[in-house]
């Protein structure tokens, strides 16, 4: 696993944990408004992992000599 990748679960974790604590509803304001920024944070670098990830996909392709081919993933806009 990847040290981005670990990162990535890492802070899916912390996210869910956010979410877990702001449901419950136990937090005062200040602590809400500090864990929500926190997860809005987390959710901000999770995209941008996802959107690095997404620009590093590759497709194998395999070619007409029956070899495997690699080639860069364009996306669908």
């Amino acid at each position: 696993m990847s040290k981005k990748e670990n990162n990535f679960e890492e802070s899916m974790d912390k996210l869910e944990n956010i979410v877990t604590e702001l449901e419950k509803g136990n937090l005062n304001l200040d602590e809400t408004l500090k864990k929500f920024e926190e997860g809005i944070k987390l959710s901000k670098e999770c995209n941008e992992i996802l959107q690095d990830a997404e620009k590093r996909i590759t497709i194998l392709i395999e070619n007409a000599n029956g070899d495997i081919e690699e080639s860069d993933f364009g996306g669908i806009s």
